[in-house]
């Protein structure tokens, strides 16, 4: 069955690691996490796919020589490592993974371990030097590629497309022939907008269709390895129901990650997001397209064929790296190639948002087309999280303010979407695109509550009110359902209190810091710009992260806005405490108010742990938690200034 497609795989470019001051006032940049692990990813290739259907297209924006450099050591070990794999049944076929949870006395796996952690060293000295010497090229005809990169930059440079394998050229050590690979760094001019990800997964869309025109096209994140070798095979059995196919537009796999530890403390599975949702969404039109680990129809990129493909149908699936074609390709994946075309609106990945991918997936049913979810017991792809909650928020935030970006626009899935998707698609998408929003009612039942309850105001009927059970009702029914949610689906009780105290952090953090900069942007003032999420983490991080600590180390404004919230519900549990103990209120008129209190203070123990008593690194900074306080207090004055002039 899938030996009757073609499939081009296309990584997605690494997200740019902003420089970042050290410790000693000098300006480094952290190493990247995605580049050094690069040589841990052959696993697309590494299919039990026919070869002679696999291309692999890697995609380095920042067009940087290390990265071609580590592709090219990629290319030298997958001649060794994909013998290996199939020689053996190896599985998971991430070396990384694989040498690091294997202990494996199978012929030659020492070997190639050592020939592994070689590499690795080669990639990390490069990286460390950030150019490449002859030391690490012994090959003059490599060595002259190189020396192209004079003069580079991150958003200057020209195109440069690398054949690095060639199908019926290259072969393994077993004389197996090996899968194309391709390496992509598009053309970079500071008059043209590149329009991030969804730019550079266009280029690689044409470039792709160019060289070979394959009907299935597979995205991965660069972090992102495959665990499961029959994936494609899993994709082609929708592709290929023929009661599917004519509408369908991408096959998505869940997003599942590595690393987490035991308790998920910070909630980084997204069960809600990556799991329950999409399976409700599969009754409809189907899932949002995630970003990674989703297989696409190339017709379903492509809006009006005619207009967007680069060559002929009659070429599709027959791979071609000559002189002509890449002189086409080139041209392709130049920066002005875009202007004036319907690229980015009505073809290929969406622009508009940070988002690229709720955006893609969402027009697209808005276009007629379908997708389907695909959730296998194993996990076909596998990810990596950020270790520390300052870039576990940093992300959320950035996802916040493209949301809002498809909420605010003319495609607003509350009349568009509702439209031309369905009313429920409508109501699914706007559930997301509005996400931002709950950092109102969040932040009114950290705040509002407490505040009212040091000022002697009641909100909530007392216990003797009937009234009083509707409200217990509520809360309780609501936070019990969402246990249940996790409980049926095997998570334990301590995940499922971690993910619903994250999300009440969110409120504070990530929901109202991504709400307030979407605002600024709106009316063109300058906002601070977005945090890129770091996964490189430290050992004594990753350390603190494994024994499920808090890492509260950053001097981040959502941990100053986190703790003044913390100290406001401390305050308010101690006042109400003594009140009640001496007599000074009646417990039954704000025993609802205490216990609010009071739940929210449990949520916030981790805060009150790194503000007081911890002496690790994950702290909290003694000017963040100064700040929290004084910002407690003048909330608390403007409490009573508000109540003062009620009465």
């Amino acid at each position: 069955m899938g030996l009757r497609r073609s499939l081009p795989v296309v990584p997605r470019p690494p997200e740019r690691v902003p420089r970042q001051p050290s410790p000693g006032g000098r300006s480094r940049r952290p190493p990247s996490h995605r580049r050094i692990r690069l040589h841990g990813r052959p696993p697309p290739r590494a299919f039990d796919y026919p070869t002679d259907r696999l291309s692999v297209y890697l995609s380095d924006d920042g067009g940087s020589a290390v990265t071609l450099f580590a592709f090219m050591e990629a290319a030298r070990f997958a001649r060794y490592w994909l013998p290996f794999c199939k020689e053996n049944a190896v599985v998971k076929r991430s070396p990384e993974v694989y040498f690091e949870e294997e202990s494996s006395d199978k012929a030659g796996s020492k070997n190639l371990k050592k020939m592994y952690e070689n590499m690795k060293d080669r990639i990390g000295r490069a990286t460390e030097r950030n150019y490449i010497s002859k030391d690490l090229v012994s090959d003059e005809e490599e060595l002259e590629i190189f020396k192209r990169w004079k003069g580079f930059s991150r958003n200057n440079h020209p195109t440069i497309i690398k054949v690095l394998l060639e199908n019926g050229k290259d072969i393994d050590i077993a004389g197996n022939s090996l899968p194309n690979l391709i390496y992509v760094s598009r053309e970079k001019s500071p008059a043209s907008h590149h329009h991030y990800k969804a730019g550079a997964l266009n280029v690689l869309t044409r470039v792709s269709g160019a060289l070979r025109n394959a009907p299935i096209v597979l995205t991965l994140d660069c972090d992102t390895f495959s665990d499961d070798p029959r994936a494609p095979l899993r994709a082609l059995c929708y592709f290929l129901d023929p009661s599917l196919a004519a509408d369908l537009a991408f096959v998505q796999f869940p997003q599942r990650y590595q690393g987490i530890n035991e308790d998920d403390i910070y909630a980084s599975r997204y069960m809600r997001l990556f799991r329950f949702n999409p399976r409700g969404m599969d009754g409809l039109r189907g899932p949002s397209y995630v970003g990674t680990g989703c297989f696409f129809a190339r017709a379903s990129l492509h809006g009006d064929t005619k207009a967007a493909l680069p060559i002929s149908r009659s070429d599709a699936g027959r791979f071609s790296a000559s002189e002509d074609v890449l002189k086409k390709a080139h041209g392709l994946a130049k920066s002005n190639f875009e202007d004036a075309t319907s690229w980015g609106s009505t073809i290929g990945f969406r622009y508009g948002s940070l988002v690229e991918d709720f955006n893609t997936g969402y027009r697209l049913h808005c276009e007629g087309w379908r997708s389907v979810l695909c959730d296998p017991e194993r996990a076909a792809f596998v990810g990596d999280v950020p270790r520390n909650l300052n870039d576990v928020i940093s992300q959320m935030k950035r996802w916040i303010v493209g949301l809002y970006e498809v909420a605010f626009s003319r495609h607003t899935p509350l009349s568009y979407g509702i439209r031309n998707a369905s009313f429920p698609m409508g109501l699914c998408y706007a559930h997301y695109a509005f996400w931002g929003a709950w950092c109102v009612p969040l932040m009114i039942y950290g705040l509002l509550p407490q505040l009212a309850l040091i000022q002697r105001v009641p909100l909530f009927p007392k216990v003797s009110d009937p009234w009083f059970f509707v409200y217990a009702y509520l809360f309780l029914a609501a936070y019990l359902y969402d246990l249940l949610d996790f409980l049926v689906n095997g998570v334990p009780f301590r995940r499922w209190w971690n993910d619903q105290r994250i999300w009440l952090f969110r409120g504070p953090t990530a929901y109202l810091f991504g709400t307030l900069e979407f605002l600024l942007n709106s009316l063109s003032v300058s906002a601070p710009g977005f945090n890129l999420t770091s996964k490189v983490t430290e050992e004594e991080q990753a350390d603190r992260y494994a024994r499920g600590d808090f890492d509260f180390a950053a001097r981040s404004p959502f941990f100053g806005a986190l703790a003044a919230v913390a100290v406001v519900n401390l305050s308010a549990v101690a006042v109400g405490i003594k009140r009640v103990a001496t007599g000074e209120v009646e417990i039954g008129e704000f025993s609802m108010q205490l216990a609010l209190c009071g739940f929210v203070a449990g949520n916030c123990w981790p805060i009150y742990g790194a503000m007081f008593w911890r002496r690790d690194g994950g702290r909290m900074p003694v000017r963040v938690t100064a700040a929290a306080a004084v910002a407690a207090v003048m909330l608390h004055m403007i409490a009573h200034l508000v109540s003062a002039f009620r009465g």
